[in-house]
């Protein structure tokens, strides 16, 4: 049986580094993910109607601060503090108010806007984010998450309601700025193998070039 040329779609390695074949793995899809909001809104009431809503979201976005240290004829960068930009998170809006008010749920832990009262901690209203990748599973056939990122102690940063375009077919969406403290990373098996993973902690020399 003649070999297929598909496995040689791929870049070619230096020396068949790793395998002699060069096929290409299967990519992740953009349009195949599913949004989870645990705890978000009030206790009882179900988020999966925001599930279904979904339209777009972005994945985590880490830096870390640079650290400058002066040293004679030359300067040593090192990496500081961390930190996580905010993910976008758009959502369609239904006619049955369902995905309106369960935003409103949420902010109204964060701050009551009639009262004027605000949280006591940041426990009372904070929630949990799952970003998970699927492979395109759906109906009998069940879904396989490949990954899942996990984002820990968010809170609604900004609540933005598109307003309305006689020039426009688009539905009305809710767009949303979600704050977060960490995020780590998971696999289709549950176990942490990207962010947060133990690698060990690293000690070579004090030299700080080294």
């Amino acid at each position: 049986m003649p070999v297929s040329s598909l496995s040689n779609f791929s870049v070619p390695l230096a020396n068949n580094a790793g395998s002699s074949s060069q096929g290409l793995l299967m990519p992740k899809l953009r349009y195949r993910f599913r949004v989870t909001l645990n705890g978000f809104g009030v206790a009882g009431n179900p988020t999966t109607e925001l599930t279904k809503q979904v339209m777009n979201v972005t994945r985590p976005e880490v830096s870390f601060e640079e650290i400058k240290v002066a040293v004679y004829n030359s300067t040593v960068k090192l990496a500081g503090r961390h930190s996580f930009a905010d993910i976008k998170l758009n959502v369609r809006d239904d006619v049955t108010n369902a995905v309106s008010k369960k935003v409103a749920e949420q902010m109204q832990k964060q701050f009551d806007f009639f009262e004027q009262a605000s949280a006591a901690s940041g426990i009372d209203y904070k929630f949990a984010t799952l970003i998970e990748i699927l492979d395109g599973g759906n109906g009998s056939f069940t879904p396989n998450v490949l990954e899942t990122f996990q984002l820990d102690g968010c809170w609604i940063k900004t609540v933005t309601y598109q307003g309305g375009d006689y020039t426009n077919n688009d539905p009305l969406d809710i767009a949303m700025t979600i704050c977060y403290d960490n995020a780590t990373q998971v696999d289709g098996a549950g176990n942490v193998t990207g962010l947060g993973v133990n690698i060990g902690r690293t000690a070579r020399t004090l030299a700080i070039g080294g």
